[in-house]
């Protein structure tokens, strides 16, 4: 640090409202450092990309941080981001879980090409970025960011007997025998017209196509893609298919131990490609085994807790049918080995803390920009 900046200023925002997922994420990234904290306006689309952006830039000019860290990547966060640091010289490093450009094109074939744009402008004025995995910091990079880091967000694994309290509970709570095989997702539940997909669809396909008798899907959240899934259970809903609905998030780890198998249904394309995505530190913060496709993470962090199937996305007809062959032969054994793996050699874990790392991170590029502004 140069002198001056002994204790540098910190501004740090959540593109979702600290409240949120990303909220806990952004508190945990920065650790011990001395940080204000920015509000997000949350509400309506419109209304977060009128008064956000201009909430933001007056809260970030009043404190006049060296550095502003966000969390997320939505363009009412981004956009003011940009425009400080080209107006003003404000450095800003950005945390994302997501290839920015193919996701919004994913959700709006309109928004291809200036979602490209922004992602690449984004990357390139930034004072760094934080991927969530390492495929996400390399594409930092090859955007023209010119510093970055991974932090995962592992969670860490909650004790064995705790783990068995709550799987012994919640199934009691359901009526769901002790000998039958759960297999199980949480998130929400919205509906792709584009893709005919939500969340769960795959399992609960899976579930009514398998001629086990003792498995079950077990489905927890809620959104537009809920009716779908009820009709797709049919005279199984209930029975063999069980959609929870939302549970309160201090639950979902409780509801995680009672499943045998957490569903991770991700594309291998440039959106699910590059994610480890948030419901996989929940799995293994579970020590739940993982079924999934065949994108990198499956590869790079299996120590033999993961199934990999065929197919391209999870409604694709090849990922479906490798799905219930899974389920119609996956064995208690199978299952215990696939546990014990996920025990013993956990994937490459933040136990040590994200913080510590982050936080020399952050200084080291205040330290750069301080540097750059002394030359200029």
């Amino acid at each position: 640090m140069t002198a001056g900046h002994s204790s540098p200023k910190i501004c740090a925002l959540a593109t979702q409202g600290l409240s949120s997922g990303d909220g806990s994420r952004l508190r945990a990234l920065v650790g011990d450092l001395d940080v204000v904290f920015i509000g997000v306006t949350r509400g309506s689309f419109g209304r977060r990309l009128l008064l956000t952006p201009w909430s933001v830039i007056r809260q970030v000019r009043r404190a006049s941080p060296d550095l502003v860290l966000m969390e997320g990547t939505g363009i009412s966060g981004g956009m003011p981001l940009i425009v400080m640091r080209l107006l003003f010289g404000i450095p800003y490093v950005f945390s994302t879980g997501d290839a920015i450009g193919p996701y919004l094109a994913s959700r709006w074939r309109a928004l291809a090409l200036p979602g490209s744009i922004y992602e690449r402008v984004l990357c390139r004025l930034a004072g760094g970025v934080i991927g969530w995995t390492p495929y996400l910091t390399g594409r930092a990079i090859s955007l023209g960011a010119p510093r970055a880091m991974t932090a995962p967000g592992w969670i860490p694994q909650q004790p064995l007997e705790e783990r068995q309290q709550d799987r012994e509970r919640v199934r009691a709570e359901l009526n769901i025998p002790a000998e039958t095989l759960v297999i199980g997702i949480v998130g929400t539940l919205v509906w792709s017209k584009r893709y005919s997909y939500c969340y769960g669809l795959e399992i609960v396909k899976a579930v009514r196509r398998s001629a086990r008798q003792d498995v079950l899907a077990l489905v927890i959240g809620t959104g537009s893609g809920r009716p779908v899934l009820e009709d797709e259970a049919g005279p199984e809903l209930g029975e063999r298919v069980r959609l929870i609905g939302p549970v309160p998030r201090e639950e979902v780890p409780a509801y995680l131990a009672a499943m045998d198998i957490g569903s991770l249904p991700q594309s291998v394309d440039q959106v699910g490609g590059f994610r480890y995505a948030t419901k996989l530190a929940e799995y293994v913060a579970a020590g739940l085994p993982v079924v999934t496709g065949q994108i990198a993470a499956s590869y790079d962090l299996d120590t033999g807790w993961i199934w990999r199937i065929p197919g391209d996305a999870p409604w694709d007809a090849t990922y479906l049918n490798g799905l219930v062959t899974m389920i119609e032969g996956v064995t208690s054994e199978e299952l215990d080995e696939k546990r014990r793996a996920i025990i013993e050699q956990p994937p490459d874990s933040d136990q040590r803390g994200d913080g510590p790392r982050v936080s020399r991170f952050l200084l080291d590029v205040i330290a750069r920009e301080h540097i750059h502004e002394s030359q200029n």
